[in-house]
């Protein structure tokens, strides 16, 4: 399965974006798909994550409230709706497919990953 983010660029601190990760094959529709991001000078952290079928999902506390990540049921699309963006939300955006149904916290939980788009937010 390869993954391909998209959708990030410059905003300034206020404005959103909307990235979109695609699945090579629909394979990764069964899977829990999640999103992290690595800032400069640190490691790659995690942001949201949702299960196969959307039903459940989890966000990291600096984005609750702005973050929202979903998916079709049943596709291999998954997106991360970003609003109230903040100097802090900087970084490097990867999505990646779990190693089951469900989604996990931590990097090892993930199987594939795609290259990650990057996301600029000015003050």
């Amino acid at each position: 399965v390869q993954l391909q983010a998209s959708g990030g660029g410059l905003v300034q601190a206020g404005g959103s974006l909307r990235l979109s990760c695609t699945a090579s094959r629909r394979t990764s529709s069964n899977n829990g798909m999640g999103w992290f991001r690595q800032a400069p000078g640190k490691e790659r952290d995690i942001v949201a994550a949702i299960n196969w079928s959307g039903s459940s999902t989890y966000y990291a506390d600096s984005v609750k409230g702005r973050f929202t990540i979903s998916r079709e049921k049943g596709k291999s699309t998954v997106y991360l709706q970003m609003n109230s963006l903040k100097p802090e939300d900087t970084g490097v955006y990867s999505c990646a497919a779990a190693l089951s149904s469900s989604y996990g916290l931590q990097r090892d939980d993930y199987r594939y990953w795609g290259q990650g788009t990057l996301v600029t937010v000015s003050s």
